[in-house]
């Protein structure tokens, strides 16, 4: 029996969200907590998935160090995807292949950074894929997560307003 969501919707009838994590984020908790925290990607995705059913959402979460892994993604999430919400790490300031994919997309795109990344060193100013982001969350460590997909729920119209 699926799991059963607001107004007892089964999941597989959500909308699918895609996050997509890119390199060294596999090392979350370990790496550098006093910037990113210590919270594992496994953890995030399983707090991402519960809030998710309550939104009216379901979320598909990968991870890769491989842009061409990213590129792949992004080019078969518009069969599967109402949005995505991607922390594309390192890649945000050099890959202008991993923009001209998300460029080719009629879709929400939230772009999500765990720090601050106007806060640290200057070349981390610079992202390509806020060219073509709908929105920007970042600073605000794992929780940014979930600000996210609440911000895509609003964006692709499944918040039940209180």
């Amino acid at each position: 029996m699926p799991i059963q969501g607001p107004e007892t919707r089964p999941v597989t009838d959500f909308q699918k969200i895609l996050f997509l994590n890119g390199p060294n984020l596999n090392l979350l908790g370990a790496r550098e907590p006093d910037i990113y925290g210590t919270m594992a990607l496994a953890d995030i995705e399983r707090s991402c998935a519960g809030r998710a059913v309550d939104l009216g959402l379901s979320v598909d979460f990968r991870q890769s160090n491989s842009e061409s892994d990213l590129i792949d993604w992004i080019q078969q999430s518009r069969e599967a995807h109402s949005g995505i919400i991607i922390n594309p790490a390192a890649y945000t300031h050099s890959s202008i292949a991993i923009m001209d994919a998300l460029a080719m997309l009629d879709m929400p795109i939230i772009e999500l950074h765990l720090s601050n990344i106007h806060r640290r060193e200057s070349f981390r100013h610079q992202s390509y894929v806020s060219l073509v982001a709908t929105g920007i969350i970042c600073g605000f460590g794992a929780h940014g997560y979930e600000l996210a997909l609440e911000a895509m729920a609003k964006l692709i119209g499944t918040t039940r307003e209180a």
